[in-house]
């Protein structure tokens, strides 16, 4: 399953990247937040508009704002 289609208040594993899908510098700065494979991540909030855009996730301590586009080229296992 993607990260676009987790369940709000669902915790995973980022599985893989389709870094491909991603523009150099977005894939930097998801790297550079800890968002990549083997991270445990958390969905928080979604969007409430039109395309549901951003995705507030988890990773740590901290809360992520991401693109649902990001989150489609990320393959989680649910934990």
């Amino acid at each position: 399953m993607t990260l676009e289609a987790l369940e709000r208040g669902a915790s995973a594993r980022i599985v893989s990247v389709d870094w491909d899908r991603l523009a150099p510098e977005e894939g930097a700065r998801l790297r550079a937040l800890g968002i990549d494979e083997g991270a445990c991540i958390g969905m928080a909030h979604r969007g409430v508009f039109g395309g549901r855009d951003p995705l507030a996730i988890t990773v740590g301590r901290m809360t992520v704002a991401i693109r649902r586009i990001h989150a489609a080229a990320m393959e989680v296992e649910p934990l």
